[in-house]
């Protein structure tokens, strides 16, 4: 088929020839590195996730068979980019269930494809980044930070990413032009456009607003009206004011958050509340992002609240996701750190027997998670956020979650504007930058039951107000379309 060309003129900003012709040369240096599969027809089958077989989602991959499916299907186009693309992912599937579609997963860098291959080489660097960054506050100062809160907001890099996402064009073959189709990252969402498809939601998931995030064609949905401003204006992105993006394109829809979350979260706080005012000991999740970075301020933390956990005054869900290094660097940090915890190494089915039961048990005790398989990984967070009292967390994806929020240190600066939303709605903490601030904040948190219980409070009025309905909102959005 013929690729209508994006990058030259966005949103109706001319781009430069200069850009144009580095957006050429890097699709050109991918197909001659991976080689070109343009003309490639590629077929899909739909094969069951175990782990999210509750919402009935089930993942699309390579098959001998033209793929054929059901008249209520949604599509959730993502890819794997630390944990937060596919937490997003599922929560859009879980709220697509909950409307009454057929969620179907598509992970565009999961195959054996050349447009796979290129997100795969350039998440790498990414997450390569990402990690240096925390080791290296002249890399983090002098590049990653700039180039994550700056260079990656310029329009003229969007004409790159939407050249490369000609690529993955073959993979999405066997898709309806019409069927309703979620991406929670921009490259799918651009592939979905190139790819003819006309009821295109492009879910962005940061608060801070980035050309990187433009896939013109779809629809954008957005979780906060800080992002709807910087969006309609195309703000900063150029040298000089741009066109926007107009109004039929632009949705501010409220966070994306899970069915299951969402429709429990009365219920949820009131357990919580209620553990509080028994003087349980406060259950604390803490999170591993899925780049596996930060692991220094996880060891002060960790020696921080160890004291506080033999007084039983707290409890520790440590989910390492994926990431078991992670765990391994504590054990040796940590005297009998192994031999004083509970471990689920991929046994994910026992850690939802145990979660099953945690409403009607006092929790004691530090429980470490790990499992080898991403979905199990990921969702393992959810299963825990609905038991515990707060969440530590840097401000990426989970920084829009109902469940109290201590917030770390932000890897990357795009992540800052999700801290500033999260501790402006009420239900988290402010940016906590290094370990001195952090245990302040813990001790308050575990010493101040009034506190807790607020920022407990807040969420069923951000609830109330409709700020967790954005994962229903986007579906709706994909299976009605524009606007007329």
């Amino acid at each position: 088929m013929e690729i209508k060309d994006r990058s030259s003129v966005i949103f109706g900003n001319k781009i430069d020839e200069k850009t144009i012709k580095k957006a050429n040369k890097s699709k050109a240096k991918f197909i001659k590195k991976y080689r070109d599969d343009s003309n490639k027809e590629y077929h899909l089958k739909a094969v069951e996730i175990p782990s999210l077989k509750e919402m009935g989602v089930k993942n699309l991959v390579f098959s001998d068979e033209k793929l054929e499916l059901p008249e209520n299907a949604v599509i959730v186009g993502n890819i794997r980019m630390g944990f937060g693309h596919y937490r997003i992912s599922m929560a859009m599937a879980s709220c697509a269930k909950a409307l009454g579609y057929e969620p179907y997963w598509l992970d565009l860098a999961s195959f054996d494809a050349t447009g796979s291959k290129m997100i795969r080489e350039q998440n790498d660097l990414y997450s390569l980044a990402s990690r240096i960054s925390q080791k290296s506050k002249l890399f983090n100062k002098f590049f990653w930070e700039p180039l994550n809160s700056e260079g990656f907001r310029q329009i003229t890099y969007n004409a790159g990413d939407q050249k490369n996402a000609e690529l993955l064009v073959p993979i999405l073959h066997d898709l309806p032009k019409d069927v309703p189709y979620i991406a929670t990252h921009v490259w799918p969402s651009q592939a979905a456009v190139h790819a003819g498809l006309t009821h295109v939601v492009n879910a962005i998931p940061d608060n801070w607003p980035m050309g990187l995030h433009l896939s013109e064609g779809a629809i954008h949905a957005v979780q906060t009206p800080f992002a709807y401003l910087g969006y309609k204006m195309l703000n900063g992105m150029g040298k000089k004011p741009l066109k926007g993006i107009p109004e039929s394109d632009l949705y501010e829809v409220g966070h994306y958050i899970d069915h299951e979350l969402v429709s429990n979260v009365e219920e949820d706080v009131a357990k919580r509340i209620a553990r509080i005012q028994r003087d349980e000991p406060r259950r604390i999740l803490m999170s591993v992002g899925g780049a596996g970075a930060g692991q220094k301020l996880f060891l002060e933390m960790m020696k921080h609240l160890i004291p506080y956990v033999k007084e039983k005054k707290a409890a520790l869900f440590l989910n390492f996701g994926d990431h078991k290094t992670v765990y391994d660097y504590l054990c040796k940090q940590i005297p009998n750190f192994d031999k004083e915890v509970t471990n689920f190494f991929d046994e994910y089915d026992k850690l939802n027997e145990f979660v099953s039961k945690m409403d009607n048990e006092v929790v004691e005790g530090i429980y470490c998670i790990y499992n080898s398989n991403i979905f199990e990984a990921v969702y393992s967070t959810n299963l825990l956020m609905r038991k515990v009292e707060m969440l530590i967390t840097k401000p990426s994806e989970l920084a829009y979650y109902p469940v109290v929020k201590v917030m770390m240190r932000h890897i990357g600066g795009h992540e800052v504007y999700g801290a500033i939303n999260a501790q402006e709605l009420g239900d988290s903490t402010f940016e906590c930058p290094d370990k001195k601030s952090m245990n302040e904040m813990l001790d308050r948190l575990l010493t101040d039951d009034e506190l807790l219980i607020h920022l407990n409070k807040q969420i069923i009025k951000l609830k109330q107000e409709g700020i967790y309905n954005g994962g229903y909102e986007v579906v709706k959005l994909a299976v009605n379309g524009r606007k007329s």
